[in-house]
């Protein structure tokens, strides 16, 4: 993304506008706004008019002064890691860490991200730096994106997966653990299958801890990757995530990802939620209460048919047998329970979009996310992998301190990347 798509869209979010709107504000034809907006090898990019990017300043600058609120670039506010510490440490171990500033501040970050992200260009800001990435649960997508993230910043990664393999199978304490591996590696991302053990290892040391995943607990670079989807998402098709209808379906009960999804939604105005589950799975009571008390809608069903209709995002989650406690078992899915073509195709809009944090069920009669969807459009799963990337290095730029170097240290890649990574993506007009 050039510095230009960078500008705008970052001046979009902050100003809470669409594309209509904004390219009213700047006095412009959308069109033209579209054509700034291209990425910079499509023939129908056009460079802004200098004189636009001044105004868009103006404007921003015009905004931090009416809300008291400084720009990122102003100086004017502490840094992102301070503003966002747990317990006045640079680790991320909660969405509840976030507030709607900080995460847009975030967003921002991830954009400057991107270049590096789509293969277009390199930095080496991290170099020397060691990530000890510790998964005492099984994991693939999410181990290997935070890896892939951290070597994309210029870092190395030592990593281990499961209990059999590390000394807690031994009796080690968690203390102990996250203390000795603080003085091998300059930052830890961990993933536990008991909830609130990440905030032990947290609690053990005073270099960067990133919450992988524990248990049913918490998933916050999952959630912060999955807004941050919906708002590019939303930005092609000229919408807002202020006042949308987010329809969460599958196992809400243990499905981690939806905990924290649904907590980072609660910081924005007016949405409506449905809530789609079987009763034994329903999401918790107390995140009901959450997003009720911030006056959003709730609604909770255990019809797809009824649920889907009218949303403006669909997000899917599996069933998380695992987490099932003794002697509990799947009630109230039957077959039918299905996100499928024909029931998307029934019930949602054409620009509904599809997500799943992944992985999903693709077996026939699977009570999940159906792979019958992959070749339609609205299908947002594998560019919500694809973001994972900016905003993990994102993450790991502001913990670790460097997030105002990143800019000024890129270089062109010297290798060629395709222009669409699997052969099925779509293009939406080079504004994806």
């Amino acid at each position: 993304m050039s510095q230009q798509q960078d500008l705008l869209r970052d001046a979009m979010r902050r100003l809470n506008l669409t594309r209509d709107a904004f390219s009213e504000r700047l006095g412009v034809r959308r069109r033209a706004l579209d054509t700034w907006l291209l990425p910079s090898d499509s023939s129908e990019s056009r460079a802004m008019p200098e004189m636009v990017g001044k105004f868009v300043a103006e404007i921003l600058q015009r905004e931090a002064l009416d809300t008291g609120v400084g720009s990122v670039g102003a100086g004017q506010q502490r840094p992102l890691a301070q503003r966002i510490a747990a317990e006045g440490k640079p680790q991320l171990l909660s969405v509840a860490q976030f507030d709607r500033g900080s995460l847009e501040d975030l967003f921002h970050v991830a954009d400057v991200m991107q270049p590096i992200a789509r293969r277009q260009k390199v930095t080496r800001i991290l170099e020397g730096a060691v990530l000890g990435s510790l998964f005492f649960e099984a994991s693939t997508r999410t181990r290997v994106s935070f890896g892939a993230a951290f070597c994309r910043l210029g870092g190395t990664v030592c990593d281990t997966t499961g209990f059999t393999f590390s000394s807690m199978a031994k009796g080690e304490s968690i203390y102990d653990t996250s203390r000795v591996m603080s003085g091998y590696v300059d930052a830890l991302v961990v993933r536990h299958p008991e909830q609130g053990s990440v905030a032990e290892f947290a609690r053990a040391t005073n270099i960067p801890v990133i919450n992988a995943g524990d248990g049913p607990g918490e998933h916050p670079s999952q959630a912060i990757l999955d807004l941050y989807t919906i708002q590019r998402e939303f930005s092609r098709m000229g919408k807002l995530v202020d006042g949308t209808h987010v329809a969460l379906v599958g196992d809400l009960k243990y499905g981690r990802t939806v905990h924290s999804l649904i907590r980072l939604l609660a910081l924005y105005r007016g949405l409506k939620f449905t809530l789609i589950a079987p009763p034994s799975l329903e999401m918790p009571a107390y995140l009901v209460e959450l997003v009720a008390r911030n006056g959003h809608v709730v609604e909770q069903t255990s019809s797809l048919a009824q649920g889907l209709r009218g949303a403006d995002v669909v997000y899917a989650t599996r069933v998380q047998k695992e987490r099932f406690a003794n002697g509990e078992t799947l009630e109230g899915y039957t077959p039918e329970f299905q996100v499928c073509k024909a029931l998307v195709d029934a019930a949602c809009k054409p620009d509904t979009i599809l997500m799943h944090p992944l992985p999903r069920d693709g077996r026939p009669g699977a009570n999940d996310l159906s792979v019958d969807l992959n070749h339609d459009p609205r299908l947002a799963i594998f560019r919500q992998t694809d973001n994972g990337i900016p905003v993990r290095m994102a993450i790991f730029a502001v913990l670790m301190g460097v997030e105002q170097q990143v800019a000024r240290s890129m270089r062109d890649a010297s290798w060629r990347s395709p222009a669409h990574i699997g052969p099925d993506d779509a293009d939406f007009d080079g504004l994806d």
